[in-house]
């Protein structure tokens, strides 16, 4: 299973996770398509098929928290994509 689908299943887990890298949450987003661009301190903008949102990116620590894990399930939803429908070829 490819690092993208991992990480895509992991944002989708139930319970939620406290172990997801947020590096690797960004690079989901960018196989997904979506456009990122640098806010002011640790703020990045995202937009993904026509929807946009504003994360910050975790410090010091690498991991997103379930907090920011939900907004991004969230956002994810809201952009249309769903993990079982991502897999299909």
């Amino acid at each position: 299973m490819p690092k993208k689908d991992k990480t895509l299943q992991a944002v989708f887990a139930v319970p939620v996770l406290s172990n997801v890298l947020w590096k690797d949450c960004e690079k989901l987003l960018q196989s997904l398509g979506a456009e990122i661009s640098e806010g002011s301190g640790s703020r990045i903008r995202i937009e993904l098929r026509g929807v946009k949102a504003v994360f910050h990116r975790p410090h010091p620590q690498k991991e997103t928290d379930k907090g920011a894990l939900l907004s991004l399930r969230k956002f994810l939803e809201n952009a249309g994509i769903n993990p079982k429908e991502e897999k299909k070829p």
